[in-house]
């Protein structure tokens, strides 16, 4: 049954704070973030054009009023505030991320729930300087939102960025490895990014703010079990426990993840992580040690077949194993050995001829699964052997297949959304949390309560929201 996308958001983002009052979320203190004054944010996070797109833009905006925004940009033409921020961030080659920090920073514009005509006029404090008047009629022709992101993406990138590649500082003598005086604090910038701030606002206690309201929106971890696509590359990667390991083949990618839960990132977000081992073999493949060990991979394990006779028993030829290194082989863990005793080495989905009942039979076990929708997510092109519930009434039962890692899923009619990772079930909080990790609602799987029930309760995953900004206009001279 098909859903109306509306009416299910409605349900999603209201019923969470009844969800709140029974599970208490642990969110840090504001003064547990400490700032490093000569190192703001990186130069590649500051032109990373392609951090987000304009669908990306739209959905960050609807935390504030700034999201039913529609006003002029600098040629005159009507747009939407999302459209003004995205075209000057790809007209100047800025971060998207960047802009809306400092329209953040500057007026509080994008969580302000409503808008005053001064927060527009000024929003980016460009050309407001410590010691002008809003009202000085030379000002007057940057004034208007519009006008505001283009005048001030303009001004870091063909003034600031082009003096400091030319040669080497801004206009105020700021640039990396020059000691400047901020507020009487010796500083010396390490890069182009805390330069390019230092100069649009030459105070310690506005670009702190920019920090932390960076780190507050952006500086999140993706949960392990998240398949990331590079933008730029293409290439896809697996979180996992703080890493991200590269999937080098194509094969080995579709035997052992569901495509429908990729997220496309930026190359600078997958950079934050460090890279882990290589996911370069399909499931199920052959390896030979230089020992000549022989192993069956089942995800991150290796298996030994104690003998040939194993071997041939469990129905493998020799002509589909492949040669590597001790080096490949340590990527896995050692899994229990297979012998001629070893049955369904390679798994097998069985279907109970009376009760229609589907199980996914390994080693003797066998796995109940509670949804169409979890056979189709865990297995690609599912086939199913019919058997009679004798058969299966001799296997030991194990636990139920769950859906994979990084899945987003739900029960019609009810208002929660969850993300599975490590197995359990983390309840998405609001919408704001829901796009912010790139999630869209096609890719959520709506299926049983007794599916989704199978799945153990974790924490709920919201993004911390709780500091407090404050707005300092001192923003960029014209």
């Amino acid at each position: 049954m098909w859903y109306n996308q509306v009416a299910m958001k409605r349900l999603f983002f209201g019923s969470f704070i009844a969800l709140l009052v029974f599970q208490p979320l642990a969110i840090a203190q504001a003064d547990e973030f400490v700032v490093d004054p000569e190192y703001l944010v990186s130069d590649a996070e500051m032109l990373d054009v392609y951090s987000m797109s304009l669908l990306d833009v739209e959905r960050f905006l609807i935390r504030g009023a700034l999201d039913e925004y529609t006003g002029e940009d600098v040629n005159g033409e009507k747009l939407s505030a999302a459209q003004i921020i995205f075209n000057a961030a790809q007209e100047f080659e800025l971060s998207p991320r960047f802009l809306l920090t400092l329209l953040q920073r500057e007026q509080s514009l994008v969580e302000d729930d409503s808008l005053t005509q001064k927060q527009l006029d000024w929003a980016m404090g460009y050309a407001v300087c410590d010691d002008c008047s809003m009202d000085d009629p030379r000002i007057a022709k940057f004034m208007g939102f519009g006008n505001q992101v283009y005048y001030a993406a303009q001004r870091i990138r063909e003034n600031y960025l082009d003096d400091l590649e030319s040669r080497g500082y801004t206009e105020t003598l700021v640039g990396p490895g020059r000691e400047v005086t901020i507020d009487g604090t010796s500083v010396t910038p390490v890069n182009f990014a805390t330069s390019v701030l230092y100069t649009y606002t030459p105070h310690l206690h506005g670009n702190e703010n920019f920090v932390r309201i960076w780190d507050r929106w952006f500086n999140f971890e993706y949960l392990t079990g998240s398949l990331l696509q590079d933008k730029e590359s293409g290439g896809i990667w697996l979180i996992q426990y703080g890493e991200r390991r590269p999937i080098t083949s194509r094969t080995a990618f579709y035997s052992r993840f569901n495509p429908d839960t990729v997220v496309q990132v930026s190359s600078t977000t997958l950079e934050q992580y460090p890279i882990g081992t290589a996911i370069s073999f399909p499931n199920y493949s052959l390896l030979r040690s230089p020992r000549g060990t022989v192993y069956l991979i089942v995800d991150d394990t290796r298996r030994g077949f104690t003998s040939q006779e194993a071997f041939r028993s469990l129905g493998f030829v020799s002509d589909e194993i492949v040669d590597v290194t001790w080096e490949d082989l340590d990527a896995y863990i050692e899994g229990e050995p297979l012998t001629v005793e070893t049955s369904y080495a390679q798994g097998t989905l069985l279907q109970d001829k009376t009760t229609g009942g589907v199980f996914y039979v390994e080693n003797g076990e066998k796995h109940p699964i509670f949804s169409r929708e979890i056979l189709n997510n865990k297995f690609t092109n599912p086939d199913l052997t019919p058997v009679s519930s004798e058969d299966l009434e001799s296997l030991e039962r194990g636990d139920a297949v769950l859906f994979q890692d990084g899945t987003l899923t739900g029960v019609p009619g009810s208002p929660d959304v969850f993300v599975i990772s490590e197995g359990m079930r983390r309840p998405i909080v609001d919408e704001l949390t829901f796009y912010s990790f790139g999630w869209d609602w096609s890719q959520v799987v709506w299926t049983s309560e007794r599916a989704v029930l199978e799945h153990p309760l974790g924490e709920p995953l919201e993004l911390d929201t709780e500091f407090e900004d404050e707005i300092e206009v001192a923003g960029a001279r014209p």
